[in-house]
């Protein structure tokens, strides 16, 4: 397959990342536009593992207030520099986080900060519920493994698929955007607050 200047163009404006990447990509996958994605997103996953230690001491906070005003959003997200916080895709990515919350309704930003209370509790629960089931005591323990990463998929931001994308997870989102900027970023927290509750 001939790779044109309008396949690099359409899968630069799918991923966000440069031309000559995008060209490197599609050479490396002889032109097929699903496989150079996935490419550049491991490549991606790549630059940001080689970032992830760097401090994060610049960035923004956005709010979100969703149509008729009954669930506001307010977000930190934290870079490495004054001049990425500027940057037009940084700031694209903080209001996408802050619409994500507001429209998920996340619990924590991460599964670290789930307690060990809560993650106690909620493996009782599945225990339990396995158990009332009638299943096999040998495999109760992968159901309440299986019902475990479901529960971090639900309530952790960067473990929940992104609303505008449901095939890609708020943590990938970020990944994506540490490798288009070329910086460390972190979501830091977020408040999320629903009229009446």
């Amino acid at each position: 397959m001939s790779i044109t200047a309008a396949t690099v163009k359409e899968l630069r404006e799918k991923t966000g990342v440069g031309m000559m990447e995008c060209k490197k990509a599609l050479v490396e996958t002889n032109g097929d536009m699903g496989a150079a994605e996935k490419l550049l997103r491991k490549k991606g996953m790549a630059v940001a593992a080689k970032k992830s230690g760097r401090a994060t001491g610049e960035g923004a906070v956005a709010s979100y207030i969703h149509t008729g005003g009954k669930i506001g959003v307010l977000v930190e997200v934290n870079c490495e520099t004054d001049f990425a916080a500027r940057n037009d895709d940084f700031q694209g990515l903080v209001r996408d986080v802050a619409m994500h919350v507001a429209a998920a309704g996340p619990r924590y930003v991460s599964r670290e900060e789930v307690t060990d209370d809560m993650l106690a509790e909620e493996r009782e629960i599945a225990r339990d519920a396995a158990i009332k089931a009638g299943k096999p005591e040998k495999v109760v323990d992968k159901i309440v493994e299986g019902k475990m990463e479901k529960y971090y998929s639900e309530h952790c931001l960067l473990e929940q698929p992104y609303v505008k994308d449901p095939d890609v997870t708020v943590g990938q989102l970020v990944t994506d955007a540490i490798a288009r900027i070329g910086e460390n970023i972190q979501v830091r927290r977020f408040s999320r607050f629903v009229l009446g509750e």
